[in-house]
Parts: C-alpha cells; sequence; structure tokens
C-alpha cells in the first residue's frame, strides 16, 4: 500500500461519514441505528412542502450567541472569541446542473441514483434502525429550440421524485469568445415532490420523516453531441495581471457544467465530454512534480568544497543556457490571438529577465566575499538536510545520500544574490514571488537564500554590529509557522556549529540563533518571576513541566532539531536560577548532540528575550506585526540598538543597561533579508528591506505600498505560458507519481 492509496481510505471514509455510500459498496445495504438525517450531514433532499420542523437541523443553533467578557484584558495577544461557525438552517429539497448544449444536440439522458432508509419494524413496532436500499432511474428528454419535451418528468419507480429541465437560448454570442452559434443553456433539478410521511415511531414518539427524504442523491447527464465548454471572460475583459495570466496558461482546461446546490464533475475522453455527473464531496488533483534533469552540478557539498569561483561559474552555467533554451521553444509554441499573444509575451520578456538575473548572480561569485558566503550557505544547508532527512528514516547523517539543490530552488537563491551584494540595484525593489506546490520544496529555496545574506553580513562585517535581524519571515498560519521553525532551527545550528569551528572569528563573536515571535498560546511573551502569579510565563510553564512532564512543554518543540532527541523537562533550564530568570535554555537530552550542557540550541522563544538577544533569524505571525507601533521594546527587531552587555542588546526602551556600540545596530547595514515589508504608521528610519514571497497558491497581488517603499511584482524563476497538465518547464517536470488532491 502507497500513499495514494492511505489517501484514498481517507477520502472514502470520509465521504462514508459525511454523506453516505456508493452504490458498489458493502454499506450499501447498511443498517443505521438513528434517523440517517442525524447520521450523515449532506447529499440528501427532504420533500418540497416539508413543514419547517421537518427541514430544519433538529440541532441546529444558529442564531445563538456566546459573549465573552466585556472590554479588554490589555494583554497584546488577547482577541475576541471565535464565533459559532454558523450551518445551514434548512435542508434543500432540489440539487441540479446546468450545461451548454451544441444547437444539433437532440436528447439528453438523464440518471438518477439515489438511496431510501426505511424504518425497521419488529412486531408492527419500530426498532430504532433504519435499513437502506439502492435506488436508480433514468429519464430521457427530447431537446427542441426553446423548451423540451418533457419540460418535467417523473422518475420511475420513485415515489415522487421528478426531473426538471429549463432550456434557454444563450445570448450576447460576440462578447463570449468561442462559443458556437445556437449554443443552448440547459439546467436539469432533481426535485423531492414526495409527501410527507407522518407515521409516528410508537415507541420514540418520533415522526419516521426520513421515509420521504432522498439520501446519497446523484443525477447523471449524458448528450447525444459533445457538450460545449462554459467561457471565462475574466482573462479577456479583465485588466488584472493574475486574471490573464490564468486564462493563457489554462486555456485547455475547460469547465463542461455548473451545479446548484451540489458540485460537479465531468468524464472527458479525447477532449471531449458528453457525460457529467455530481458529486457531494468534489475532488481535484495537483500534480506533483520533480526535478528536471539538467547537466548542472547540482551537489550542495560540492559547491560548498569549490576552491574557486570559475569552477562553480562552469558548473552552473547550464542552468542559465537550458532556461534560454526552454524560453525560446515557448517563443515558437505561444499563441498568436490577441489578447494571449501579448500577455505570453510580457511572460517570456519577464523569463529573459529572470535568465539574466541568475548569470548576474554567477558572475558576482568574483567577488571574494560573495564566493564564500555561497560556499557557506551551500555547507549550511547540506548539513542541515544530513540531519533532517537522517531524523525521518532513522539513520546516521553519514549514510544519507549526498543533498542535492532542485534546479528551481538554485536558479531562485542565484538570481537574487545582487539584490542583497548590492543594495543600490533596482532589483531590490522586486517582491520576488516563489509560487510552487505545497510540498515542491519552496522551503530550502528561500532557506538557502537567508543562509547566505547571514553569511555575508557577518563576513563583511565580524564584529558586534553584524548581529541584529538579518531575516524576519513572516507567516499566517500559527500552526505552519511552528512547523517551519524546526527546519529553520536545523539550519542556525548548523550555521552555529560552523560558526564556531571558524577559530579566526570571521564569522562574528554573537552566536546563530533563531527566535519564535508567535504569541503566548504557542510561546510565552514574558520570562516572569517569584509572585507574579502568571501561569503563563516562561519561569511558570518551564517548572510545571518539570514537575509533571505529561504537562505542555514551554515550547511547542517536541526534538532537538539537531539530533531529533525528544526533549526532556530538564532540557528546559532557567538562567539564572531564581526567582527572577532572564532566559530560557534549550539543551538537548542526548550526551552525543553537539547542543548540549553549556552549549544549548540556538533558539530564544520568549519575547523578552528576543527583544534582547536579536537572533539573526525571526520567525513571526502577522499578529505581532501588527503590535509592533504598540510594544516598544519590540523596536529593536528593526534596528537601532546602541547598547549591549553579555546578555545581549538594548535600544531607547530600556535606557541605562549596557555599554554602548561603536555604532547602532543596522546603522550601515546593507543586507536586510525580509519576507514582509512593514506597513505601519510609526515613522522610523528603516532601511529598505529585500522582499521575498513564498506560497504554495495563487492570489492576487497588485501593486501595494508595503511602508515607504514602492513594490513591483517579480517571480522567479518565470514560468511560460502553458498551464496545467500542458505545464512542462525547464526547471522540473510532472512526476509519474500521485498528486496533492483537495476535496
Amino acid at each position: 500500500m502507497n500513499a495514494a492509496d492511505v489517501r484514498e481510505r481517507l477520502t472514502r471514509a470520509l465521504r462514508l461519514d459525511l454523506i453516505g455510500p456508493e452504490p458498489d459498496e458493502p454499506q450499501s445495504t447498511e443498517v443505521l441505528p438513528i434517523a440517517p438525517s442525524r447520521w450523515y450531514l449532506a447529499g440528501f433532499l427532504v420533500p418540497w412542502n416539508a413543514p419547517v420542523n421537518q427541514k430544519r437541523d433538529e440541532e441546529d443553533t444558529q442564531g445563538e450567541l456566546e459573549y465573552g467578557e466585556a472590554g479588554g484584558s490589555g494583554d497584546e495577544d488577547a482577541a475576541a472569541p471565535e464565533p459559532r461557525a454558523a450551518r445551514r438552517s434548512h435542508f434543500p429539497s432540489s440539487m441540479g446542473v446546468s450545461v451548454l448544449v451544441p444547437a444539433e444536440a437532440t436528447a439528453l439522458r438523464i440518471g438518477v441514483r439515489w438511496g431510501d432508509y426505511k424504518a425497521v419494524e419488529k412486531e408492527g413496532r419500530a426498532t430504532g434502525d433504519w435499513r437502506r436500499t439502492e435506488r436508480t432511474g433514468q429519464v430521457t428528454v427530447w431537446l427542441k429550440k426553446n423548451n423540451a419535451e418533457p419540460a418535467a418528468a417523473s422518475v420511475p419507480e420513485s415515489g415522487g421524485l421528478e426531473v426538471v429541465i429549463s432550456i434557454r437560448q444563450v445570448r450576447g454570442l460576440e462578447e463570449l469568445r468561442g462559443l458556437p452559434k445556437g449554443v443552448r443553456a440547459v439546467s436539469v433539478f432533481l426535485v423531492n415532490r414526495r409527501d410527507v410521511v407522518a407515521r409516528v415511531d410508537e415507541t420514540r414518539g418520533d415522526i419516521l420523516k426520513d421515509e420521504a427524504f432522498v439520501f446519497q442523491a446523484r443525477l447523471t447527464v449524458e448528450a447525444d453531441h459533445p457538450f460545449v465548454p462554459r467561457p471565462n471572460p475574466r482573462g479577456h475583459e479583465d485588466h488584472d495581471p493574475d486574471e490573464r495570466i490564468a486564462d493563457l496558461q489554462y486555456r485547455d482546461v475547460m469547465e463542461f457544467a455548473v451545479g446548484h446546490g451540489t458540485s460537479t464533475s465531468g468524464v472527458v475522453s479525447l477532449g471531449e465530454c458528453r457525460k457529467v455527473e455530481t458529486t457531494w464531496m468534489p475532488q481535484f488533483e495537483v500534480e506533483r512534480v520533480e526535478p528536471a534533469a539538467l547537466d548542472v552540478e547540482l551537489s550542495m557539498e560540492a559547491l560548498a568544497t569549490a576552491t574557486d569561483a570559475s569552477a562553480v561559474q562552469a558548473s552552473l552555467t547550464g542552468l542559465v543556457d537550458q532556461y534560454r533554451t526552454w524560453i525560446r521553444e515557448q517563443g515558437k509554441s505561444a499563441p498568436k490571438d490577441k489578447p494571449r499573444a501579448e500577455v505570453a509575451e510580457d511572460l517570456l520578456r519577464a523569463a529573459e529577465r529572470a535568465a539574466a538575473r541568475i548569470g548576474d548572480g554567477l558572475t558576482l561569485l568574483d567577488d571574494a566575499a560573495v564566493f564564500e558566503a555561497f560556499r557557506l550557505a551551500n555547507r549550511a544547508m547540506a548539513m542541515a538536510a544530513r540531519r533532517r532527512r537522517a531524523q525521518e528514516i532513522g539513520v546516521n547523517p553519514d549514510q544519507i545520500d549526498p543533498p542535492r539543490w532542485r534546479p528551481f530552488q538554485l536558479a531562485f537563491v542565484l538570481m537574487n544574490l545582487r539584490s542583497f551584494v548590492e543594495p543600490g540595484h533596482p532589483d531590490r525593489e522586486l517582491v520576488d514571488l516563489l509560487f510552487f506546490p505545497t510540498g515542491g520544496g519552496k522551503t530550502e529555496a528561500y532557506l538557502g537564500l537567508a543562509a547566505f545574506v547571514i553569511v555575508l553580513r557577518r563576513l563583511r562585517q565580524p564584529g558586534l554590529e553584524s548581529s541584529g535581524v538579518t531575516v524576519l519571515m513572516r507567516y499566517t498560519l500559527r500552526l505552519l509557522t511552528l512547523d517551519q521553525l524546526s527546519r529553520a532551527a536545523t539550519l542556525m545550528c548548523a550555521l552555529e556549529m560552523i560558526r564556531q569551528e571558524q577559530k579566526d572569528g570571521r564569522l562574528g563573536t554573537w552566536p546563530f540563533e533563531i527566535g519564535l515571535w508567535v504569541g503566548k498560546a504557542a510561546t510565552p511573551n514574558r520570562m516572569g518571576r517569584k509572585g507574579d502569579h502568571d501561569r503563563m510565563s516562561a519561569r511558570q510553564k518551564t517548572i510545571f513541566f518539570q514537575g509533571d512532564s505529561k504537562r505542555p512543554a514551554p515550547i511547542p518543540m517536541e526534538n532537538c532539531p539537531w539530533c531529533g532527541t525528544q526533549f526532556k523537562p530538564f532540557s528546559f533550564q532557567l538562567h539564572p536560577l531564581g526567582d527572577e530568570p532572564r532566559e530560557l535554555r534549550i539543551a538537548c537530552a542526548s550526551a552525543s548532540c553537539e547542543f548540549r550542557g553549556r552549549n544549548p540550541l540556538p533558539i530564544v522563544a520568549v519575547d523578552e528575550p528576543l527583544f534582547r538577544r536579536l537572533p539573526c533569524f525571526v520567525i513571526a505571525t502577522v499578529d505581532k506585526f501588527a503590535n509592533l507601533p504598540w510594544v516598544g521594546a519590540s523596536g529593536v527587531l528593526l534596528g537601532g540598538a546602541d547598547r549591549y552587555d553579555k546578555e545581549g542588546f538594548y535600544g531607547p526602551a530600556t535606557p541605562g543597561l549596557g555599554e554602548k556600540l561603536s555604532r547602532p545596530l543596522h546603522a550601515r547595514s546593507r543586507e536586510r533579508y525580509r519576507l514582509a515589508a512593514l506597513r505601519s504608521r510609526r515613522r522610523r528610519t528603516v532601511r529598505r528591506p529585500d522582499v521575498v514571497d513564498g506560497r504554495a497558491r495563487d492570489e492576487r497581488r497588485p501593486h501595494s505600498d508595503h511602508g515607504s517603499m514602492r513594490v513591483r511584482q517579480g517571480q522567479g524563476p518565470v514560468g511560460g505560458h502553458q498551464g496545467g497538465r500542458r505545464a512542462a518547464r525547464i526547471l522540473q517536470r510532472q512526476a509519474a507519481l500521485a498528486g496533492r488532491v483537495w476535496s
């Protein structure tokens, strides 16, 4: 059994739980212990003339309000209680599907499937059980110019189910490209016109209303000529670039039906669709991709051990050459009709710019500091990849195959080098979007870029002045943030290992650290002190966990990111010991791990020490960003710390502490890497950041004003004019494996 089989079983179990069985499943003759309308949540139709009490969910609580405490608590993480999820107040009595048929179509064959449930009786009394019976029916409808014969037809032996058909001419054909003359819109509805059941279960006093319901209802519509695909004019009439690109790339992806109260799916063969059917649980598969085979050096360790820039440039030149060859091939097959031809030309020009930027990144390796940062970033990424993979399969890191870049990952790193190396370059104005399906490798791409800029900053300024936040990564979802923490923490462990190995101090004296800034529901805001009665403080959480390991740990990490050993209660250490600790240190429980004892893991997960330690890599959530103007101590994350001591750095919000730095942090820093620029009315002088965006799903991305910086949208490496199943990109190809299914 593979992953696809497991997924199929899970989706089948979900469908059985929410909707009910399919005709060919063992459950098609099931017996339920309660009424099916209480057992299933969707997929059934009630009689059209049923009284309101039969159409309403017995457990419907819509309209009830839950009131939280009046006023605010003053807590920066406090939020209003989530409203109760709204539930549908009435069950439907009909469902339908609409299709477009050509002028030559003359007939539709309409199939109906459903399940009837009857109360099981014993000695003339209902037992409380309900037995299912599979039912089917078929109706043929003849299509005239503006009507159907019959316009309404009873489903044979259904006890009152009716198929209703509506036909109308499609007008405005001159505005809807691709529609043939005489095309008609046909809507087919299944209506439950059964008589309401008034019979009562004498034992329980319940009305046996479900005997008139139609469960697991399904419509199938077949035509004697192929259905006409439904046009989507948005890409032609809309000036939004995303809509126009989608229209171009998915021009061969057709929609043949739309559901009413349900979803639909079409059966497509040789590009034609003659059959559509309804479905209560639609699915869509996002095809999986795997790296394309290119004649370039993709081994992280080989790039890390290169002795000179020319060797690396020679081994990676093929990345640019083959990308440009693919761009020329795309130009030959691009559509010629306007406006798609214009969009294709824009994409190809953008791809040429991306190729040029990748080439520029290779040229920059001639700079000794840039080459060394690139080399050490590859080494850190390779170390982290070996560690993570070894933990996944339970072997020694030395037994792992040499880690390799996916071509698009390495291309993304190279094309962004110039904007980091030369802050005045126009590329710094771009928001570079890394748009790739979930699980495709986005995280490694921007972690590699983060490793490069962190190391480059230390190489250029090895003193304390190079400390401070270099990477500020913003996420919207807190759970996703915690997942990214684990991956990024492994990389920071690798960088810290490399720094400790450098005896010449060229990577600075301050450790490489990662900070988690996500709110007290996941991590503490305060360290706490004796007598403050704050159960959410780091001190109190640690004491609770050390006294009872079944309690939640102080931070949401269960295993050491470097070796995978599970944390023990003694892994979390308050420092200094006493009534008022200043830090929460995390040490691995394994005696063989490098991050144990006096060399704790480089993780800062409490707000107070985070504002003092200023980790070079900070992962935050959007709600924390919103609090920046209101939490004075957080200002040093953006720069301005002018004093320090062995415990960290201090800015205007903490006067009187530490010795003065020769210059404030970030005063002349030139490599600022942030995944989200701030929109804040707080007037601060913040050096323009370089903004990179990574996402798994496409959204509208208009030109936007991030603070004082006008942002232009970039994307890289840029794809061509094909999408969906026709996508054939030089940096990746479709895998012969199951994709990700959305339902």
